[in-house]
């Protein structure tokens, strides 16, 4: 027993376990990435879901970076099993030096998808964060102990010493850095995630339903969105570029399926960032009943913003003094009573219900004929590119 507590003191025990916890969970995120479906505890456009389906899940757009950091980890919870005083001193201190270089990379890549998460995707993964933090702690445990360990002979001397065990830790920070270089100098190709419907999707008449384009364009595109959805907004930005680069021959009807239970029975948890969803939809759309005309300026200014550095859901209460504003008080509380209201939201959330596959419940979402897709455009040439291949609309 003496014998088995010097091998495995409780840093060792916890070295393992935080290897093998990260470890599971980074393979589950990889498994995640190449097979689909839904993740626990993500869906209906939950931070997660934004975080996993962006550009910066993966290198290119080709390499999860959750299968780099399952190699790492794995290669760390190997090396936790050759650190004991009963492995050849040569071994352990290579063991120590892989896992140094490891988790230096480790927490390095844990500040930068930080980073990212908080100040350009504006979301968080808690599987992705648990990861980091559980990278950090290994870092924190590791570059402790390292230079704590003795070979056991007479004259007691470092495995690792201190300058040695920074240098590794600062190599594996390099190696982060270069991941992070990567990213952002590698643009990936047009990102979207996408299937077949069994179903017959509704037909929608472009002469009698919100539209970006003319109603007369060959090609009509349902685009699915919520008012609080982040990834709606930048799209919507782009849909005129699409249109021009279609010469006027494209157009998208616009199709609210907001991601909140009172009116949409696919959504089976709610989340307090679609609070407002159902209401906020209801207001844009009477602003199409009341004054078809005022309708393009009502949703540009849904998804504009007048300062900060990034863009917020505007509330409820904005929103409907907004609707009051362009089309008047007696227009707007008419409109709300229309019955058309209530039939074209139905309408939007049978076409969102016939294309979920997989658990892929996220908007925003494309769909012409039975193909729908969900992009993840960087820019016009980006949705143009998933219109055509992930879509089959023709360049006219």
């Amino acid at each position: 027993m003496t014998r088995c507590r010097r091998s495995w003191p409780w840093w060792r025990w916890g070295l393992t376990g935080l290897s093998a916890l990260a470890l599971a969970l980074s393979g589950y995120l990889s498994w995640h990435y190449l097979v689909g479906g839904p993740v626990i505890g993500c869906g209906g456009g939950r931070g997660c879901d934004q975080v996993l389906s962006s550009r910066w899940s993966a290198i290119g757009g080709v390499l999860p970076v959750s299968g780099l950091a399952a190699g790492a980890y794995l290669a760390m919870l190997v090396a936790s099993l050759s650190i004991g005083p009963a492995t050849a001193v040569p071994v352990r201190r290579l063991a120590w030096g892989a896992l140094l270089v490891l988790v230096g990379a480790a927490a390095g890549s844990g500040v930068w998808f930080t980073i990212v998460q908080k100040w350009v995707i504006g979301a968080f993964c808690l599987h992705c964060m648990a990861t980091h933090i559980t990278g950090l702690l290994l870092a924190a445990l590791v570059i402790w102990r390292a230079i704590m360990q003795f070979d056991g002979n007479a004259t007691p001397r470092c495995v690792i010493g201190p300058w040695p065990a920074i240098g590794l830790s600062m190599v594996g920070l390099a190696l982060a850095g270069i991941l992070a270089a990567c990213q952002v100098g590698i643009t990936p190709p047009a990102v979207y995630r996408g299937g077949e419907s069994q179903d017959n999707l509704t037909a929608l008449d472009p002469h009698a339903v919100p539209l970006v384009g003319s109603p007369d364009a060959l090609y009509v595109v349902t685009l699915l969105f919520d008012y609080k959805c982040p990834h709606c907004q930048p799209l919507h930005f782009m849909l005129d570029e699409a249109i021009r680069r279609y010469g006027g021959k494209l157009a998208f009807a616009l199709c609210p399926a907001p991601l909140n239970s009172r009116c949409n029975p696919y959504i089976r948890r709610d989340v307090d960032a679609y609070k407002d969803s159902c209401e906020l939809a209801e207001v844009g759309l009477a602003v199409w009943v009341a004054k078809r005309e005022a309708f393009g300026a009502f949703n540009r200014w849904m998804f504009s913003w007048e300062s900060g550095d990034r863009w917020h859901p505007r509330s409820l209460d904005a929103a409907r003094a907004k609707a009051v504003e362009l089309v008047g008080q007696a227009k707007f509380e008419a409109a709300r009573a229309d019955p058309w209201i209530d039939r074209y939201l139905a309408t939007c959330l049978r076409i969102y219900g016939a294309t979920l596959q997989g658990g892929s419940g996220g908007v925003p979402r494309l769909v012409f004929g039975s193909r729908w897709v969900i992009p993840k455009p960087i820019d016009g040439d980006d949705l143009v590119s998933i219109l055509q291949a992930g879509l089959a609309v023709p360049m006219p």
